[in-house]
Parts: structure tokens; sequence; C-alpha cells
């Protein structure tokens, strides 16, 4: 996070998803506004072959002299890289490399000098430890003045990463996450009076953590930036997760960015929330009232600010008009390491109504449609497998955590038939749950959600209040603990084979 002016900006990772790293723009840190993305084109950023949770890691954005900068790293191809803008609505430059090892890089802008900031392994006496390296770098080129500086080794935490360095008062201050981005994450710090070092430690590291706060749903904070709000008022933004149940260690919705009061003592050191944690709720100084969006349609969403794709997609896979999104099928899959016909939403919380009509017609040559006559619908049976070597024909709805688990509820065109489908997958398991015949060609599809399930239904075309349940799946198959990744469930439109789908009277409600 920055402030430049008035206002405050920031910006989060996208890993695999395009466009990348979503931007923010607030006036008062609790009320935000999506305006933009800043890795908009793909020559800004590589993603082919990407695995999930791979790609764009741990952005940071800094302001400088009327222009933003945006450091991060693409951890599939071990480049660091920044960018930078003088119209933060605009357009930003082609990227400019950096040759420093480690990830999680940030810059300080210290009078004229500029240095990067990153982790990485120092080595004394032949013995390997993690720490902060940090270098003067030429901001106009990216090119490393002198040596790189093992500056701190942090506190004694594993997965020292998420480096921050700034100049406040008479100190630079060297802030850290430890623990690694899990339940034992944690943010620690040190001071010195030279930008190089030697820093002294906290004496009460961690200065903000909730590893040891339970029975408390919020958990894994860490990831710090700090930011002054006015003269002598101070925060600091981190990640973090809220599990599914008090006594449930999961978590599906993926990271979420959560604010902590910060407050510094006569001798300049600081503390962080009321106990060193980050608690559900604070009061403030300031006169707002916090808004919160729970409806999302197509009419009230922008395609271009809150959708994503995975990975570069075709864009002629794609059409959009007011109230109607039109996908056409290819031969990529959800399974699949690629960019499959895909179009997504992030789950912003556990309880959730989507509900959505679509319609499929097929793209084949007519006398490709008689390869299932309608009287063999009755010896169709539920968990029946497409054929070897055959992408499916078919689109839905996919609530998508990575290639290995995902489910879906989708329209499956076989011949001149339309089966409504739903399909589990998790790990190796790719499980058919139910499969029922259709009416027409169109139906309408509603998943809806609490902490533990998805549900899953369909309508016959002209019968939407008439809905019928293909099953349950638990959220926790796809949550980070099962499936490893960082990025959280999406809720997703898609589309395989050669089909064209409509999708119309797109809605996504949540309850809080």
């Amino acid at each position: 996070m920055v402030k430049a002016g008035d206002k405050f900006y920031l910006v989060t990772s996208s890993f695999q998803y395009f466009p990348g790293v979503p931007l923010f723009e607030s006036e008062d840190l609790v009320n935000w506004k999506q305006i933009g993305h800043v890795l908009t084109r793909k020559s800004q950023v590589m993603l082919e072959g990407v695995r999930s949770s791979g790609g764009v890691f741990a952005p940071t954005i800094r302001y400088n002299n009327g222009r933003f900068y945006m450091v991060t790293n693409n951890n599939s191809t071990n480049k660091n890289f920044y960018v930078y803008t003088d119209d933060i609505y605009g357009e930003w430059s082609d990227p400019i490399e950096v040759e420093r090892d480690g990830i999680d890089p940030s810059l300080l802008f210290d009078g004229d000098k500029c240095y990067f900031v990153s982790n990485g392994v120092d080595e004394i006496d032949g013995v390997k430890r993690n720490g902060v390296f940090q270098v003067e770098i030429d901001i106009e080129t990216g090119a490393c003045i002198g040596e790189a500086v093992c500056i701190w080794h942090g506190s004694g935490g594993r997965y020292i990463e998420s480096p921050h360095v700034y100049k406040i008062g008479d100190y630079y201050y060297i802030m850290v996450a430890e623990g690694g981005t899990e339940y034992g994450h944690m943010v620690t710090y040190a001071r010195s009076k030279n930008v190089m070092g030697p820093y002294e430690d906290y004496c009460q590291n961690p200065v903000l953590t909730n590893r040891n706060k339970a029975p408390f749903e919020i958990q894994a904070i860490g990831h710090g930036d700090l930011i002054e709000k006015a003269p002598g008022e101070w925060y600091m933004v981190t990640l973090g997760f809220r599990q599914i149940g008090t006594w449930e260690p999961f978590h599906h919705l993926g990271r979420e960015v959560y604010l902590t009061p910060v407050k510094f003592d006569e001798e300049g050191w600081f503390t962080c929330g009321k106990d060193g944690t980050t608690d559900e709720y604070y009061e403030i100084p300031g006169d707002f009232e916090q808004e919160i969006k729970t409806e999302y349609t197509f009419e009230n969403t922008d395609y271009n600010l809150d959708w994503a794709y995975m990975r570069h997609p075709d864009e002629t896979k794609y059409e959009f008009d007011s109230g109607k999104v039109v996908l056409y099928g290819s031969d990529k899959t959800l399974d699949d390491v690629a960019s499959p016909t895909f179009f997504a939403l992030r789950q912003k919380d556990f309880d959730m109504e989507c509900t959505v009509r679509v319609s499929l017609e097929g793209i084949k040559a007519a006398e490709d449609e008689g390869d299932v006559k309608a009287g063999e619908a009755d010896n169709r049976t539920s968990g029946s497998a497409k054929p070897a070597n055959k992408i499916s024909d078919e689109a839905g709805v996919t609530l998508y955590m990575c290639e290995n688990e995902h489910y879906e509820i989708a329209i499956k065109k076989v011949g001149f038939l339309r089966f409504a489908v739903l399909r589990l997958n998790i790990g190796g398991i790719k499980h058919v749950q139910q499969e029922v015949l259709l009416a027409g060609k169109e139906a309408v599809l509603k998943v809806t959600a609490d902490h533990m399930n998805y549900n899953f239904y369909v309508a016959n075309s002209g019968t939407p209040d008439m809905f019928l349940k293909l099953g349950s799946a638990m959220t926790k198959y796809l949550s980070s603990e099962v499936s490893s990744g960082f990025t959280g469930t999406m809720i997703g439109l898609y589309a395989t084979g050669a089909v064209k789908s409509t999708f119309t009277e797109f809605d996504l409600k949540y309850e809080s």
C-alpha cells in the first residue's frame, strides 16, 4: 500500500490469473474501489504453462516524485521486475528486470537513491542462513549499483519473506514476514540509523501474529506493510485468511486484506493492535461508514475490472454484451495448465447464492448431431464417464481452486440431447455425482454455499422456481490445506468442446 496526495493505493497478488495485479484506491483505508490492473498486456507478464498459485507473487506499490512503481516477482520464471506509471488510472510501463535472486521484492526511495530489497540466503563460515538483502539500483534501468548486502537475518522464524524498509523519523525500519503464510505466520521488525545496518531487533518480536489466537477464525496474519493515514496515525495492512469454522482448520476463500492499528512509543518502537494480534473489529478515527457490496450481476460489474481469465485468454472465445456473456468452448479444459474458456469472479464470502441461465448450442456439422438418439437416453446412468480422448461439449459454473480441485455444474451436449451434470474433482478422483436429462437446450444453474458445503441445483427452461438438487460437496476439499494453493476459490463461467454457450441472468448474492 502507498499514500499519494490524499488517497491510498493498494495492490494484491494475481498468481496465474489475468489481467495481473489488481489495483485499488481509497480515501479512508476502509472503503476501497478497484480502479484497474497493473499488468494488462501479455508482454508485461509471462503466464504460459504457469501452474495454479504460480505466477505473480506479493507485489509492492511505491510512489516517488510523481511516479508510481509496482515491484513484484514471477515465481514461475524466478524473475524480479518492476513497472511504473505517471497516471495511476492509465497504462503501466513494460517490465524492468532486476538481476537479483529472492522473492517478495520491495523498493525504498531515500533521497536521490533507490534500494531494491528481497529475501535470500546468506552464508557465514559455511553456515547458510535466510536473510534480507538490499542493493542500490538505478531506477531508470534496474541495474544494481554495487553488491547486495544481507542486512538482517530476521528473528529466527522460518521462511523470511515480504521485506520492506522504511525511513521514519531518525530510523530505518526493516519489517518482514516469518513462519510461512499459514498458521504460523507473523510480522517481525528491527531498526537502524543506517540504511545498510546493523539493525537492532524489536525485543518483543513478533510484533503482530494470530498464530496462538484461538479459538479465532482469522489466521495467518502477516506480509505487513506500514501506512501513515494522517500525522501520527499509523496502520499496518496484512494478508490473512478466515478458516471455515472455529475448530475447522481449512480455508477456501484465499488470502484477504486486513487493517490493524499501529502505535509508536516515545522511543520510536511500534506495536500493533490491542495485544499484538489482529481482531475482527476496531474503532478507528474518522467519520465514515463501511460500504459492503453484496450482489454481483453482469449489469453492475465491469468485465474489465471485476472478472479474471485463466492465464492469457484466447479473446476469440469471448463475446460481451450488457447482461450477456457468450463463451465458445475449446480443447482446453479446467484440468489443463493452459487457458480454457473461463471467466470468473473471486469468491468473497462463505454464505452465497449464485444463479445463471445457460443456453448451449453445438457448433459441429449438423450430421454429427445424431451420434446419440433420444431413445438411448434411458440407458445413461449417474456416474457415466465421457468417452476416452474426447473433450466434453459443455458449459456451466465451476467452483475452481486449481487444476486438481474444482467442482462444476454444467449443461452437457450429447448429440441432440442436453444433460445437467454435477462433477466433483478432488486430486486424481474425477467423479460425476449426478447427470439428468434436460427438456431443452437451456437451463438455470444454481449454486448455494455456507461455510461447510456447496449445493448444486438445476431448473429446466421455463420453470426456474422448480430446482432439482443434483448434490452437495464439502468446501474443505477446495481449501489451501487440501490443494496447497494460495488463490482461494473462483466462481467461474466456462465452456469446453465444440459449443457456443450463452450466459444470461447472472446473479451472485452474499448474505453478509
